[in-house]
């Protein structure tokens, strides 16, 4: 019998890059549920990790800088 197992959680649900950058979406399908942005700088390997929920997480997807960047006070 064949049997399909899970080599990660982490599932890509989208990805896109240009300028420099590659944005991903990515949800932990085995675990919490948790759904995140990556964005990873080309140049550097630098990268930022904006948390998402399921209702905004395509608008994170598409503004992650909106969502992840400190906020001025």
């Amino acid at each position: 019998m064949l049997t399909l197992a899970h080599t990660t959680p982490h599932v890509e649900l989208a990805e896109r890059a240009g300028d420099g950058l590659v944005v991903t979406l990515f949800w932990d399908r085995d675990g919490d549920g948790r759904v995140w942005v990556s964005v990873l700088r080309e140049d550097t390997g630098e990268t930022l990790q904006v948390d998402a929920r399921a209702d905004n997480a395509l608008d994170v997807y598409y503004h992650p800088f909106a969502y992840g960047l400190p906020q001025a006070a």
